[in-house]
């Protein structure tokens, strides 16, 4: 089965750091860019930040930028999605996703393979 699995999650304080893993199965990352997504209870699913397959560009969302640093180990085919200065805010389901054509689209229904997610909850 062609999928992601995400690791890293869990609870952390307000102003804390997480690094979340994004591990590809069954497949190599060599011509997909890969996005990071969230989705809060209620809300819809939220693209957060891609990396690219061609030449590593980066890509933030506004609503992250400067709190999340998004980076791929080419060897294990894996994409880290680092956090800093967490709020209540970003609580969420985070999951990873291929993307085909290497456009680094913010469109989740541009992308494939997603993972089952992984939990991170801020709170005091």
């Amino acid at each position: 089965q062609l999928q992601f699995v995400e690791s890293g999650g869990g609870q952390v304080q307000p102003g804390g750091s997480l690094r979340l893993s994004c591990a590809a199965s069954g497949f190599t990352l060599d011509t997909y860019a890969v996005g990071w997504f969230r989705q809060a209870p209620g809300k819809e699913r939220e693209w957060l930040s891609c990396i690219s397959a061609s030449d590593g560009s980066t890509y933030y969302a506004d609503s992250v930028k400067g709190r999340v640093t998004i980076s791929k180990a080419d060897v294990r085919d894996t994409v880290f999605l680092q956090m800093y200065a967490l709020e209540p805010e970003d609580t969420a389901v985070y999951s990873c996703a291929a993307e085909p054509y290497n456009l680094c689209s913010s469109f989740p229904n541009d992308y494939q393979y997603w993972g089952q997610g992984t939990q991170v909850t801020v709170s005091s």
